[in-house]
């Protein structure tokens, strides 16, 4: 199978993270929005990364979706819980994971624009939506190991892809000084092979 993604997508390293937890073998190739856009089409109509191309054609998009497809291919690393209960609410925790990258996504694009078209009021708008989404999390983690039951599961990956994003791309936010437990957690999370293995340059002294 191919992984057509973008080294620096936090939604494309979440599923390199999956593949890397599950031990599932794969072909990587880059392809950045806005560069590579005709490659990106061919797989995905959305122009959008990331894109799980299968051996038989199949082509699987939204990497929500690619997510738990990969956790249906292999026993290992269980990441998506069996029970009711626990499975929606990791799967509660991954989507406000993911929205808070999409806010901060929003943010980057506005903030490339020419100064003199860009939205203060529009990155204002983002920017409350990553706040929240942090103080939420934060009262969700409390004392806990993980976000979702007694393992780590897909929440946990679409986390600490989400904060280690914002450390790379909105620095100033500063969230680690805000919200102790994300803090903690991270530091303990962070050191599984996995996140390791598959942070970019530019992220290698963020754990």
């Amino acid at each position: 199978m191919k992984l057509i993604t973008a080294l620096h997508s936090p939604f494309g390293r979440k599923i390199r993270i999956v593949l890397a937890e599950k031990k599932i073998d794969f072909e990587l190739i880059i392809a950045k929005p806005g560069e590579d856009d005709a490659l990106i089409q061919s797989y995905n109509p959305l122009g959008k990364v990331p894109v799980l191309a299968l051996d038989d054609g199949r082509v699987i998009y939204d990497s929500s979706v690619i997510a738990e497809h990969l956790d249906y291919l292999s026993p290992v690393c269980k990441l998506f819980p069996s029970d009711q209960r626990p499975m929606i609410s990791a799967k509660r925790t991954a989507a406000l994971a993911d929205g808070i990258c999409d806010a901060a996504v929003a943010v980057v694009m506005e903030q490339r624009r020419p100064s003199a078209l860009q939205s203060q009021d529009a990155i204002n708008r983002q920017h409350d939506k990553i706040i929240r989404g942090l103080a939420a999390l934060e009262s969700q983690l409390e004392e806990k190991r993980w976000f979702s039951g007694d393992a780590y599961s897909i929440a946990d990956i679409g986390v600490i892809c989400m904060l280690e994003y914002l450390d790379l791309r909105l620095p100033q936010l500063q969230w680690a000084t805000h919200y102790p437990a994300l803090q903690q957690y991270h530091q303990r999370v962070g050191e599984r092979a996995a996140i390791i293995e598959t942070r970019p340059v530019e992220m290698t002294s963020v754990a």
